[in-house]
């Protein structure tokens, strides 16, 4: 059967570019990205269903293998590297920097993630690993069931929606971004609000009403408990404007101190797989490789070199950062062995609750903690250490995403029948063209949205915490630790819930990061997250578990084309600010608007409940 053809190679580092840059931007405004492997694997089946015909499912899941390495690594990099800029040590994106950190921090994810291979796909039956079975599901549904022209029409349809309420918003100006309210009531703000982005329903629709109501709880305890319980002496402005300076400078941290102890728990789940992957790296160096295809990895012969010269890179790149040895050895140090760690916890985290739903945030924030703590111990501080601890974060960030991806889409591919080195090098391509497309998608968006990158428009509210964690670390500013320590005990509280409704083997689970990432997130974006879970939730009740994802095909595709045509369609549009064409304000009155807006939302969710029914 044919499986690493041309055409499969070419299709795979194109959807690998084209996802790297829609999550650029989905990640810096929502704060969260979305598995590509299931929107990639049914866009590769459509495109080689209309091109060619005829195609096999191992060319089909080495597409989606390829691409989905793009969106992995813009996660990896946009949760990160704007931190930079938000300390004020860049003023622009550097190009070979973030080319290189994307390049060699995602190449380490890989070849840290192949002696866990038999840890933690072949040889762990504990393991459920949601999304990757539910690619191969999907996988082998196109296989048999060459669909009709109706798929490809919920694409475009997605596509189009996406594109068209962009340009309204972000263009024309005839609809708002976002519908919010607040009011000031005895010293208290009382906020509620919705983010007019199709693509946020998307993104609820495709993780499901398990972790859109997750994301919301996590929004409520934020903004609709946690703002009026904190209270401000200073209020007197806009409530909406005071509503979120207490939470950015306050109530947010509360996730930060959850997803502590989120980390920190993972670290712990993992401790025996750690282990188990130690010894097949020194079983790798003895024995041959392995005869059969189906079972060969990238020998360990090869990961070993390639490894140390991503090291050697990185090391340049510590040294280039800071302009000395000392904190560069201590830096590189750190950063190798957290990034083999948390290799180990997102291979595990993938496999329990899916890629989608990795706590790549929590884990990250934990590095920054260690990283600064340990820099922090060595008596290093203020500008050197900050970017210290934010290049650390950086390729520990891009390890872990791509090492998670890797893990899922391996899984996929020992169900399907794919041969696991293939799909490796499969991983290294997408890895290396997406690597090439972030800086230029990052300072198009920076410097060419309402803002720049950590304003209004784009929050990216993991660079601006990572940012202000670093800050507090290198004595540049102070942090709330009070709200910190709320958090990490609010976090403990949401595991021992979770651990209960475990042992009640209840469908519904308690998981801590989508909860912290709701509390950090605004809450704006966390209701059109919901709608999508309930959607989905609505066309899926009834169905067995194993059979919900054949049933949620078409709105899954749907949703697929929402979040490309949106995010491609804001890259297009920063493009064509770059070169002097802003926007075009047509000066409808603000009632107006108002009303055009509401109209803009209910248009949306009845196009969701039309597009993404079940044929």
């Amino acid at each position: 059967m044919n499986e690493l053809t041309p055409r499969a190679v070419i299709l795979g580092l194109v959807l690998s570019i084209v996802m790297g840059a829609a999550n650029v931007y989905v990640g810096l405004y929502a704060g969260m990205t979305v598995s590509a492997s299931i929107p990639a694997a049914v866009m590769a089946m459509l495109m080689f269903r209309l091109l060619f015909r005829h195609s096999s499912i191992l060319e089909v899941n080495q597409v989606q293998t390829c691409a989905s390495a793009g969106e992995s690594l813009a996660a990896g990099i946009i949760f990160t590297m704007p931190a930079l800029i938000l300390i004020g040590h860049w003023q622009t994106f550097d190009y070979w920097i973030v080319t290189l950190v994307a390049f060699s921090g995602g190449l380490l994810g890989i070849l840290f993630m192949i002696p866990m291979r038999r840890v933690f796909v072949v040889d762990n039956d504990d393991l459920p690993y949601p999304e990757g079975v539910a690619c191969a599901a999907v996988l082998e549904a196109g296989d048999t069931d060459h669909g009709d022209n109706r798929e490809a029409i919920s694409l475009v349809a997605g596509g189009l929606l996406g594109g068209m309420l962009k340009i309204s918003a972000g263009f024309l100006g005839l609809i708002l971004g976002t519908l919010e309210s607040a009011r000031e009531i005895g010293g208290r703000i009382f906020y509620f609000g919705g983010d007019l982005s199709p693509m946020l329903v998307a993104v609820g629709f495709i993780v499901r009403l398990n972790v859109a109501v997750l994301i919301f709880i996590g929004g409520v305890l934020a903004w609709l408990i946690g703002i009026p319980l904190y209270g401000d002496a200073t209020l007197g402005g806009d409530p909406v404007e005071d509503a979120y300076r207490i939470w950015s400078s306050q109530i947010r941290y509360v996730g930060v101190g959850a997803m502590v102890v989120g980390g920190i728990s993972s670290l712990f789940s993992v401790r025996q797989g750690l282990l188990s992957a130690i010894q097949e790296l020194r079983n790798g160096l003895r024995q041959p490789s392995h005869p059969d295809e189906r079972a060969r990895d990238i020998p360990t012969k090869l990961i070993v070199p390639l490894g140390g010269a991503c090291v050697i890179i990185l090391a340049g790149i510590n040294y280039w950062f800071t302009g000395a040895i000392g904190i560069t050895l201590l830096a590189t140090v750190v950063m190798v062995i957290m990034g083999f760690f948390f290799t180990a916890v997102a291979s595990y985290i993938v496999g329990l609750v899916g890629n989608s739903n990795s706590p790549v945030s929590g884990m990250t924030i934990t590095v920054v903690l260690i990283a600064g703590g340990m820099l922090w111990l060595f008596n290093y501080s203020g500008a050197q250490a900050m970017v210290a601890t934010l290049g650390i974060a950086a390729i520990v960030c891009c390890v872990a995403c791509t090492a998670g991806d890797v893990c899922n889409d391996l899984k996929t591919g020992s169900l399907v029948g794919a041969a696991p080195f293939r799909q490796q090098m499969m991983q290294i391509g997408g890895v290396a063209v997406a690597s090439l497309v972030m800086a230029p998608v990052l300072t198009l968006l920076h410097e060419n949205t309402p803002g720049g990158i950590g304003g209004k428009n784009l929050p990216a509210p993991q660079a601006s915490l990572f940012a202000n964690l670093a800050k507090g670390f290198s004595g540049e500013a102070e942090l709330p630790w009070i709200m910190i320590g709320i958090g990490a005990v609010i976090g403990i509280l949401i595991l021992v819930i979770d651990l209960i409704l475990q042992k009640t083997e209840t469908p519904y689970r308690a998981h801590l990061m989508p909860i912290a990432v709701g509390m950090y997130l605004p809450f704006g974006l966390s209701t059109p997250i919901l709608i999508g879970g309930l959607i989905a939730h609505f066309y899926s009740r009834g169905v067995a578990p194993s059979q919900q994802d054949r049933v949620l095909h078409r709105g899954v595709l749907f949703s697929s084309g929402v979040i490309a045509g949106e995010a491609l369609t804001a890259v297009g549009l920063a493009a064509f600010a770059a070169i002097g064409i802003t926007s075009l304000e047509l000066g409808f009155s603000t009632q107006l608007i108002q009303i055009a807006s509401m109209v803009a939302a209910i248009a949306v969710i009845g196009c969701f409940l039309r597009f993404t029914k079940p044929l």
